[in-house]
C-alpha cells in the first residue's frame, strides 16, 4: 500500500480533543444564549453558486473567495461569512419565513487570505440576526443579544463600538468627496486604522481614490478621535452642529437621521442594563459594502487580552437581501469571532483548557464481566454522567494507569464480589481514595465526588 505524508492545508487545522473540547463548551453557552435571546437556528450549506457571493463584499472580499467549477462545471464558491446566505435564504423562501425572523448560525466559513498567527483560511462565526424591522429597537436588540453573549460566557470588560454609515459617508461629503465609489474606497481604507495607522490609510486613499495628500488628510480628520468630553451627548452636539455648517440641506437630513438612530440604539441598550458596554465611536467603519445604517465592533478591555482585536461585529444591511429579490428587506445582525474570543476565554481563566477527557471510567474485570461494566456504564449515563467503558481490557493497574493519563477523574471497579453483593468500588484517581457503594447508589456518588 503505498505511503502518504500525514500533512493540512496550509491555512487549515485540526483540533485534537483537548482544543476542541473548550470550543464546544464555549459554543454550548453562546448557543443557548442565543436562544434564550428567542432566537431560532438556520443552516446554510457550504458551497453557494458563485454569483451569489460575488459583487456583495467588495474588491478586496471577492478576491478572498473559494471559486471554482464542480464537476458539473458549474461554478460555485464556499461561503465568505453567513450574511449573504441568509439574505439568499429570505429570498428564496420568503413565502414560508413569519417576518420578522430571529435566526442564529454557527457554521464554519473560508477565506483565501494569507495565513499568519491567528488567521486561517477556515474559521468559524456565530451569528445572530433579526430580518424584517428598520427599527432602532431591532439594532438594540441584536446588540444587547452579543453582550449578553460575552456576559454568559463571563466577559465583563468589554466595549462594543457603535458608529452609524450614513455618517460615514456624510463625513466625506462634507470633506469634498461626492463620488459613491470613493466614498466606499475611502470607507474601506477608514477601516484599517487601527491596523495601518492614519499615515497608512491617507497614502491609501491617495492610491485608490486619487486624492491628493491634503483631500486625504481632510477626508479622514473626521474620523479620528475627537474631543474626550461631555460624552456621547456632547459628542453628538459637536457632530450635528459639524453637519449644519458643513453639509447641503439635501445632504443634512441623513446625517441627522444618523445621529438619532444612534442616540435611540443607545439609549435602549442601556435601558436593558449594557450601558456600561457601549459607547459611540466615530471611527468604527467595517469595510464591506452591502453595511447600511448602524456598524459596531467590540473589544476586550481586560489589558491581559486588551490587543487580540475585535471579537464581536456587526450591523445593519437592508440592501442585501433585496440583490436577490424584488422586495426590498431590512435586516440587522451580529457576528462573533470563535476563535478570538476563545484564546481571551483561555488567557481570562474563564474557560479551563484541555477538557477532551470524560470524567468517569468503568474498568472491565474480565471478559466475562464485560456486559456487568456496559451496564453500569449506561445506568450512570442515564443519569446525566460522562462515562467511558475501558475497551482494552487487561490487568486493572494497567485500566487504572490509562485512566488517569487520559485524564478521568473516577474510574469504577466492578469485581465479581462486589457485582455479587451489589457493590461497586468507587475511585477517586486525584486523591488516590476510594470506597465501595451500592450500584443503585452509585450515580449519586459519582456526581457528589465530581462536584467536590
Amino acid at each position: 500500500m503505498a505511503q502518504f505524508e500525514a500533512k493540512t492545508l496550509k491555512g487549515f487545522r485540526d483540533f485534537l480533543p483537548d482544543a476542541m473540547a473548550p470550543r464546544q463548551a464555549m459554543l454550548r453557552v453562546i448557543e443557548a444564549t442565543f436562544e434564550r435571546q428567542g432566537f431560532v437556528p438556520l443552516s446554510t450549506p457550504a458551497l453557494e453558486y458563485a454569483e451569489t457571493l460575488t459583487g456583495k463584499y467588495g474588491d478586496e472580499g471577492d478576491k478572498l473567495l473559494y471559486k471554482f467549477q464542480d464537476h458539473g462545471e458549474r461554478e460555485v464558491a464556499l461561503r465568505y461569512d453567513l450574511t449573504v446566505p441568509l439574505a439568499r435564504v429570505v429570498a428564496q423562501h420568503r413565502n414560508d419565513l413569519q417576518l420578522p425572523l430571529r435566526r442564529y448560525q454557527v457554521a464554519s466559513v473560508w477565506r483565501a487570505d494569507k495565513p499568519q498567527r491567528g488567521r486561517f483560511r477556515e474559521f468559524m462565526q456565530c451569528d445572530a440576526d433579526i430580518v424584517g424591522p428598520n427599527t432602532a429597537l431591532a439594532d438594540a436588540e441584536v446588540l444587547c443579544t452579543g453582550l449578553a453573549v460575552l456576559r454568559s460566557l463571563g466577559i465583563e470588560g468589554a466595549m462594543l463600538h457603535l458608529n452609524h454609515r450614513d455618517l460615514l459617508f456624510s463625513f466625506l461629503q462634507a470633506a469634498g468627496v461626492d463620488d459613491p465609489d470613493q466614498q466606499l474606497k475611502c470607507i474601506r481604507a477608514v477601516d484599517k486604522l487601527d491596523k495601518i495607522g492614519q499615515a497608512g490609510v491617507t497614502a491609501e486613499i491617495v492610491r485608490e481614490c486619487g486624492l491628493t495628500d491634503e483631500q486625504a488628510a481632510k477626508a479622514i480628520a473626521p474620523f479620528l478621535a475627537a474631543e474626550a468630553t461631555g460624552g456621547a451627548e456632547s459628542e453628538f452636539a459637536r457632530i450635528r452642529a459639524f453637519f449644519q455648517q458643513e453639509l447641503t440641506a439635501a445632504a443634512l437630513e441623513s446625517a441627522l437621521s444618523a445621529v438619532a438612530r444612534l442616540e435611540t440604539v443607545l439609549g435602549l441598550v442601556t435601558a436593558a442594563g449594557f450601558g456600561a458596554m457601549i459607547q459611540f465611536n466615530r471611527s468604527v467603519a467595517r469595510g464591506l459594502d452591502y453595511y447600511t445604517g448602524v456598524i459596531y465592533e467590540t473589544r476586550l478591555t481586560d489589558p491581559r487580552v486588551a490587543g487580540i482585536g475585535a471579537v464581536m461585529s456587526g450591523g445593519r444591511y437592508d440592501h442585501l437581501i433585496g440583490m436577490f429579490s424584488r422586495d426590498e428587506i431590512p435586516a440587522v445582525g451580529i457576528s462573533l469571532g470563535l476563535d478570538r474570543l476563545l484564546a481571551a476565554l483561555v488567557e481570562l481563566g474563564l474557560i479551563p483548557g484541555g477538557q477532551g477527557t470524560t470524567p468517569v471510567c468503568v474498568t472491565v474485570f474480565s471478559a466475562d464481566q464485560a456486559g456487568t461494566s456496559l451496564q453500569v456504564a449506561q445506568l450512570l449515563r442515564d443519569a446525566g454522567l460522562r462515562v467511558e467503558v475501558d475497551t482494552q481490557g487487561g490487568k486493572l493497574g494497567k485500566q487504572l494507569e490509562r485512566a488517569a493519563k487520559r485524564g478521568n477523574v473516577l474510574a469504577v471497579v466492578l469485581g465479581p464480589d462486589e457485582v455479587a453483593a451489589g457493590e461497586a468500588v468507587l475511585k477517586d484517581l486525584r486523591k488516590g481514595e476510594q470506597l465501595k457503594v451500592k450500584i443503585a447508589e452509585l450515580a449519586q456518588a459519582a456526581a457528589h465526588a465530581l462536584a467536590d
